[in-house]
């Protein structure tokens, strides 16, 4: 894989303390980034923004605004995480589906593409720019843009499982299921509108936990034990 797009969940960039940052995660994972970089990967990342916000948080306002409350999280993970990129080593590019005067870029696949190209990390924030859309559903859909080879789906558990792992401890892990089954199934890997656009794309994804030991860097050598997604 020559070009692939990252997806962090906002849980999973909180580390133990559930909510905002720990540093020390996201330090490992620009480091484990840097060196899929220095081997010639392009690489654009989406994250999510559960570790401040999501979007059915609140029960009282409106879901719009809800959810837009949601993709202004994902802006604020993603100027975070570009300069921890940066701290490494790294030169990056923030992209969002509207202004946000100084902070990022408008989004446009040629702006986005002409970035990879220069060997520049870039960060897709603020979703599709519309409510009721998941972070989920917008990486799958830059992934599409930028014609990634493979979406990589870094989440707080270790795969896909027939059943929620931390409910049922008998659950069972995948190694390997079609994106088809994923859908049929109604399994919680990913919404089912990314799961479509997954299907429709023939959009492959690899699903593994960011906090298993240098996951990123195995996943994409090979040794990988997540969970893969055919179409």
């Amino acid at each position: 894989m020559k070009r692939v797009l990252l997806k962090l969940s906002g849980e999973a960039l909180a580390g133990d303390k559930k909510t905002g940052f720990d540093e020390a995660t996201c330090v490992g994972v620009a480091r484990q980034v840097k060196q899929l970089v220095d081997d010639g990967i392009q690489v654009a990342i989406v994250t999510g923004g559960g570790n401040f916000w999501r979007g059915r948080t609140s029960e009282t306002i409106d879901r719009t605004k809800a959810d837009q409350i949601g993709m202004l999280a994902t802006v604020m993970n993603c100027i975070y995480v570009s300069d921890i990129f940066r701290y490494v080593g790294m030169k990056t590019d923030i992209f969002t589906p509207f202004t946000c005067g100084a902070f990022t870029s408008l989004f446009s696949k040629d702006a986005a593409v002409d970035a990879l190209d220069q060997g520049k990390v870039i960060f897709f924030a603020g979703g599709t720019g519309h409510p009721y859309f998941s972070t989920d559903t917008g990486a799958v859909l830059r992934a599409i843009e930028i014609e990634a080879d493979a979406m990589l789906l870094a989440k707080a558990i270790d795969g896909i499982y027939d059943s929620d792992p931390k409910v049922n401890p008998a659950a069972k892990k995948y190694e390997e299921i079609t994106i088809q089954d994923v859908i049929d199934q109604k399994l919680a890997a990913v919404d089912l509108a990314a799961s479509i656009l997954c299907l429709e794309n023939k959009m492959p994804m690899l699903v593994f936990g960011l906090n298993e030991p240098n996951s990123i860097v195995e996943t994409m050598s090979g040794t990988f034990t997540g969970t893969k997604v055919t179409v």
